[in-house]
C-alpha cells in the first residue's frame, strides 16, 4: 500500500475539527469544529473554507433533502440555512442536563437524522460519565431516544445491505454492532465486534466502504483502522501526522478519498510544535477503495 498519500488540505488549527461529510452538489467537504463553534465548507477548487459560526457547541452536519443542511447545536437538532447563514431550532433533548452536548451524528438510508450526547469535557475525554443518550429525529420532526448511560456518543453508521447499525460509545473502547430495521429506525441486540487495542487509543468518528468495511478514526492514536465487521480484523492501519484524529468520510467526484478531521483542544504548546498540523483536515489518497455517498435528511 505504498500508493497511499497524505495531505493537510487546510491546516487551520480546529479546536475540535468533527463530521466530515461530502456534498456533492457543491462538490465541497461540510465539517464542524466543535468547541470553535463553526460550520466549515472546504472547496477542492478555491482550497478554502468558508465558515459560518454558530452561538453553541456544533457536533456534527448533515445533508438537507430539501436543500441546505441540518446540525446538532448544543442539545438542539437544528436547520442550517447556509447563504443566510440562519440556525433555526426543530428540537431540543436532555433539557434536564444543562451540562450536556450533542456529539457525532449521521443520517441512515432512510433518512433519518441519529446523534447522541455526552457531558460537557473538563479536559479531552475527561467528563461525568453515563450521562450521554443516543436519539434519531425522524422526517416527521419527531424525536426517539433508544438508550441513556452513553460516555461518549460517537462514529455511527449502517452496513451496506441496511440490516446492521455500527456504533461507538468512546470510552468502551469498542466498535458495535444493532440489528437495525429500516423500516422503523429500530434498534436492538447490541454486541462488540472490535476492542481497540492499546496504542489505537479512543475510537471516534467512522465510515463505511463500498465493500461493507469500516473505517475509525483513532483519537490519541493518529491513525484510521480499517475493520472488518464480520470477522472483527484489523485489516489496514493508516498513520497520519496528528495524534487527534477524530473522524473520517470518504468523498471527492467518485468517493475515492478519503478525508479525516482532527483536534488540536488539549495541546500543549511544546505538543503543538511537534504536530504543527494538528487541527487540520486531511485528505488521503490510493487507499484502493471506495466510500458510500452520504444520505441526506428527509425532513
Amino acid at each position: 500500500m505504498s500508493s497511499v498519500r497524505i495531505e493537510c488540505v487546510a491546516n487551520e488549527g480546529y479546536r475540535i475539527g468533527e463530521s466530515p461529510v461530502w456534498d456533492e452538489k457543491e462538490g465541497a467537504l461540510l465539517y464542524v469544529d466543535i468547541s470553535g463553534r463553526k460550520v466549515c465548507r472546504w472547496s477542492p477548487v478555491t482550497r478554502q473554507a468558508q465558515v459560518i459560526p454558530v452561538d453553541a457547541p456544533v457536533s456534527s452536519v448533515a445533508l438537507r433533502k430539501s436543500g441546505d443542511y441540518v446540525i446538532t447545536l448544543g442539545t438542539k437538532f437544528a436547520a442550517l440555512k447556509w447563504k443566510e447563514e440562519q440556525v433555526t431550532t426543530i428540537t431540543q433533548v436532555d433539557k434536564d442536563k444543562p451540562n450536556n452536548r450533542f456529539n457525532d451524528g449521521k443520517v441512515d438510508p432512510a433518512g433519518r437524522y441519529f446523534a447522541g450526547t455526552m457531558a460537557e469535557e473538563t479536559r479531552p475525554a475527561v467528563l461525568e460519565r453515563h450521562q450521554g443518550s443516543l436519539y434519531t429525529l425522524f422526517s416527521d420532526l419527531s424525536v426517539v431516544k433508544h438508550f441513556d448511560q452513553v460516555d461518549i456518543s460517537n462514529g455511527l453508521d449502517w452496513s451496506l445491505d441496511h440490516r446492521t447499525f455500527f456504533y461507538i460509545d468512546s470510552l468502551s473502547y469498542s466498535v458495535d454492532a444493532f440489528d437495525y430495521d429500516l423500516q422503523t429506525g429500530k434498534i436492538g441486540n447490541r454486541r462488540s465486534i472490535y476492542k481497540l487495542e492499546k496504542d489505537e487509543n479512543i475510537p471516534d468518528g467512522m465510515c463505511i466502504d463500498t465493500e461493507g468495511k469500516l473505517w475509525v478514526a483513532c483519537y490519541n492514536g493518529g491513525r484510521v483502522i480499517r475493520l472488518d465487521p464480520e470477522t472483527g480484523k484489523r485489516l489496514q492501519t493508516v498513520k497520519l501526522p496528528v495524534d487527534k484524529t477524530t473522524s473520517c468520510c470518504f468523498g471527492g467526484r467518485d468517493y475515492s478519498e478519503m478525508y479525516v478531521t482532527s483536534a488540536s483542544d488539549g495541546m500543549d504548546k511544546e505538543w503543538l510544535s511537534r504536530q504543527p498540523q494538528a487541527g487540520g483536515i486531511f485528505k488521503i489518497t490510493g487507499l484502493g477503495v471506495k466510500g458510500v455517498p452520504p444520505y441526506a435528511f428527509a425532513g
